[in-house]
């Protein structure tokens, strides 16, 4: 590559970056002069950004846009949204999902000459299933190898094959980013928890005891930025990186947050069991409100990246007032 191209603004390939994290990280990108590409299984001719039709699995004209002869990273956000019921053939197709698109990717990378420039490759801290009071971060091992916690089928089930699928990517500097819960305005999370509190129905779940890991939009961008390498003052090493919030809450705290940031009263809490019933009637997995990970980055902290929202009321009343 010569030194004009690589004076050229960077092409970003973003896979699965039609959904809210891929369209804020797209708008991010190119107010910063790099070129999104978003990689879609179907085109929405109302977008902004340029996209690019695939299917998630088999290779295709859109490889072009990884294989040619210029600056490029790679950011994989595909597969399935996690809200659905725990069944064995919704399980499977959360992990089909994720690691046919990372192989696919993979295997694009693989005719370039020249290694991409960075590869963002998405993974969610639910890698560690209900880690209960366990501290995780960059070097807790990870279910069944994490002491008294079981790796629930779809969480590690589904996390775990989704990292290993990247393994032999051919970049120069390769991503993990286990991500928390990512608290923005568009994301159904934050969205339906908003929802809830403000029908006064924003008390504790089950125990209230479970932990809650989160993350703010523009931390979570920051985050990203560094690992493309666009931040040079923050200087990620290869392998996996924690994005979350040094501050976790239990969910008692969360809800009471959000009933401060609200202007709601307190509200009576939902059994266990409620939820559970609940859940099978929205058809989502009532795991997501019942268990939870007490997470926190090692690796950020020692690469000197400052959060701009460390506290969760802050991050609140940034997002809903």
């Amino acid at each position: 590559m010569n030194a004009r191209e690589q004076e050229s603004p960077l092409t970003v390939v973003i896979a699965g970056g039609s959904g809210a994290l891929g369209t804020r990280l797209a708008a991010d990108l190119a107010a910063r002069g790099a070129r999104p590409v978003i990689l879609t299984r179907r085109v929405d001719p109302t977008s902004s950004f340029e996209q690019v039709q695939w299917d998630g699995r088999t290779q295709g004209p859109w490889v072009d846009e990884i294989t040619a002869d210029r600056r490029t990273a790679v950011v994989n956000l595909a597969g399935r949204l996690v809200d659905c019921r725990p069944t064995e053939a919704n399980i499977a197709d959360l992990r089909a999902s994720r690691v046919a698109a990372t192989r696919a990717l993979v295997a694009a990378a693989a005719r370039r000459t020249a290694p991409v420039e960075a590869w963002l490759q998405a993974g969610t801290t639910a890698i560690w299933s209900d880690a209960g009071d366990h501290w995780c971060d960059e070097l807790t091992p990870v279910p069944p190898d994490l002491p008294g916690v079981a790796a629930l089928p779809q969480m590690t089930g589904v996390a775990r094959p989704w990292e290993e699928a990247v393994s032999g990517a051919h970049t120069e500097r390769l991503t993990v980013l286990r991500t928390s819960v990512v608290l923005d305005r568009n994301t159904p999370a934050l969205n339906r928890l908003v929802m809830l509190t403000r029908a006064f129905l924003g008390g504790r779940v089950g125990s209230g005891e479970q932990w809650f890991s989160w993350i703010h939009i523009d931390d979570w961008l920051a985050v990203a930025r560094a690992a493309l390498g666009l931040d040079p003052e923050v200087i990620l090493p290869n392998g996996v990186v924690v994005a979350s919030s040094p501050n976790p809450v239990r969910n008692r705290e969360l809800m009471a947050s959000l009933r401060r940031t609200l202007h709601r009263p307190w509200s009576p809490p939902t059994p266990a069991p409620l939820l559970r019933m609940g859940a099978v009637l929205l058809r989502t997995d009532p795991a997501l409100g019942l268990t939870g990970r007490r997470a926190r980055s090692r690796v950020l902290a020692e690469a000197g990246f400052e959060f701009r929202h460390p506290d969760l009321d802050g991050a609140l009343a940034d997002l809903l007032t």
